[in-house]
Protein backbone atom coordinates (compact mmCIF):
# COMPACT_ATOMS: atom_id res chain seq x y z
CA UNK A 1 0.00 0.00 0.00
CA UNK A 2 1.50 3.29 -1.09
CA UNK A 3 0.60 6.48 0.73
CA UNK A 4 1.41 10.06 -0.15
CA UNK A 5 1.21 12.28 2.89
CA UNK A 6 1.21 16.02 2.35
CA UNK A 7 2.20 18.63 4.85
CA UNK A 8 -0.41 21.00 6.14
CA UNK A 9 -1.10 24.00 3.95
CA UNK A 10 -2.37 27.15 5.50
CA UNK A 11 -3.51 30.72 5.29
CA UNK A 12 -1.02 33.25 4.01
CA UNK A 13 -1.22 36.86 2.93
CA UNK A 14 -0.69 37.85 -0.67
CA UNK A 15 3.00 38.21 -1.39
CA UNK A 16 3.90 35.64 1.22
CA UNK A 17 5.53 32.25 0.94
CA UNK A 18 4.65 28.69 1.83
CA UNK A 19 6.41 25.38 1.41
CA UNK A 20 4.55 22.13 0.88
CA UNK A 21 6.03 18.70 1.20
CA UNK A 22 4.77 15.25 0.30
CA UNK A 23 6.34 12.04 1.52
CA UNK A 24 5.71 8.66 -0.07
CA UNK A 25 5.64 5.55 2.08
CA UNK A 26 5.00 1.86 1.61
CA UNK A 27 6.70 -0.90 -0.33
CA UNK A 28 8.17 1.17 -3.13
CA UNK A 29 11.07 0.11 -5.30
CA UNK A 30 11.30 3.29 -7.33
CA UNK A 31 9.47 6.51 -8.05
CA UNK A 32 9.35 8.11 -11.44
CA UNK A 33 7.58 11.40 -12.00
CA UNK A 34 6.32 13.40 -9.01
CA UNK A 35 4.03 16.37 -9.33
CA UNK A 36 1.79 18.90 -7.65
CA UNK A 37 -1.71 19.62 -8.89
CA UNK A 38 -4.26 22.04 -7.55
CA UNK A 39 -8.00 22.45 -7.71
CA UNK A 40 -9.92 25.59 -6.89
CA UNK A 41 -13.66 25.52 -6.15
CA UNK A 42 -15.66 25.15 -9.34
CA UNK A 43 -12.57 24.54 -11.44
CA UNK A 44 -10.86 21.49 -12.85
CA UNK A 45 -7.75 20.06 -11.30
CA UNK A 46 -4.67 21.50 -13.00
CA UNK A 47 -1.00 20.64 -13.07
CA UNK A 48 1.12 23.10 -11.11
CA UNK A 49 4.56 21.56 -11.56
CA UNK A 50 6.23 18.22 -12.06
CA UNK A 51 9.69 16.77 -11.71
CA UNK A 52 11.18 13.70 -13.32
CA UNK A 53 13.38 11.15 -11.60
CA UNK A 54 16.31 12.89 -13.24
CA UNK A 55 15.32 16.29 -11.92
CA UNK A 56 13.81 17.85 -15.03
CA UNK A 57 10.97 20.20 -14.16
CA UNK A 58 7.98 21.79 -15.84
CA UNK A 59 5.68 24.50 -14.52
CA UNK A 60 2.30 25.93 -15.32
CA UNK A 61 2.67 29.39 -16.87
CA UNK A 62 0.73 30.87 -13.97
CA UNK A 63 3.36 29.85 -11.42
CA UNK A 64 6.60 30.14 -13.37
CA UNK A 65 9.25 32.19 -11.59
CA UNK A 66 7.24 32.03 -8.35
CA UNK A 67 7.06 28.33 -7.49
CA UNK A 68 9.87 25.80 -7.32
CA UNK A 69 9.45 22.04 -7.26
CA UNK A 70 12.19 19.81 -5.91
CA UNK A 71 12.61 16.28 -4.65
CA UNK A 72 14.70 14.21 -2.29
CA UNK A 73 14.68 10.79 -3.89
CA UNK A 74 16.32 9.12 -0.89
CA UNK A 75 13.46 10.35 1.30
CA UNK A 76 10.85 9.77 -1.44
CA UNK A 77 9.69 13.32 -0.85
CA UNK A 78 8.67 16.12 -3.18
CA UNK A 79 8.52 19.77 -2.22
CA UNK A 80 6.78 22.84 -3.58
CA UNK A 81 8.21 26.19 -2.57
CA UNK A 82 5.63 28.87 -3.28
CA UNK A 83 6.71 32.51 -3.27
CA UNK A 84 4.93 35.74 -4.14
CA UNK A 85 1.60 34.05 -3.52
CA UNK A 86 -1.52 35.53 -5.06
CA UNK A 87 -5.18 35.13 -4.12
CA UNK A 88 -5.67 33.15 -7.32
CA UNK A 89 -3.29 30.52 -5.96
CA UNK A 90 -5.96 29.60 -3.42
CA UNK A 91 -6.81 25.94 -3.95
CA UNK A 92 -6.48 22.45 -2.63
CA UNK A 93 -3.04 21.16 -3.57
CA UNK A 94 -2.53 17.49 -4.37
CA UNK A 95 0.65 15.48 -4.53
CA UNK A 96 0.96 12.93 -7.33
CA UNK A 97 3.52 10.24 -7.98
CA UNK A 98 4.19 7.32 -10.27
CA UNK A 99 5.65 4.50 -8.19
CA UNK A 100 6.82 0.99 -8.92
CA UNK A 101 5.81 -1.50 -6.22
CA UNK A 102 7.06 -4.64 -7.99
CA UNK A 103 10.38 -6.25 -7.14
CA UNK A 104 11.14 -7.95 -10.45
CA UNK A 105 9.34 -5.83 -13.03
CA UNK A 106 8.77 -2.17 -13.63
CA UNK A 107 5.16 -1.12 -13.76
CA UNK A 108 4.24 2.41 -12.83
CA UNK A 109 1.11 2.95 -10.78
CA UNK A 110 -0.28 6.41 -10.14
CA UNK A 111 -0.94 7.61 -6.60
CA UNK A 112 -2.49 10.73 -5.11
CA UNK A 113 -2.24 12.48 -1.79
CA UNK A 114 -5.29 13.51 0.17
CA UNK A 115 -4.90 17.20 -0.63
CA UNK A 116 -3.98 20.19 1.47
CA UNK A 117 -5.67 23.58 1.47
CA UNK A 118 -3.76 26.73 0.64
CA UNK A 119 -5.60 30.01 1.08
CA UNK A 120 -4.09 33.32 0.06
CA UNK A 121 -5.76 36.44 1.40
CA UNK A 122 -5.61 39.78 -0.39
Amino acid sequence: QVQLVESRGGLVQAGGSLRLSCAASGTIFSINRMAWYRQAPGKERELVADISSGGSTTYADSVKDRFTISRDSAKMTVYLQMNSLKPEDTASYYCNAYANIYRYIIKWNEYWGQGTQVTVSS
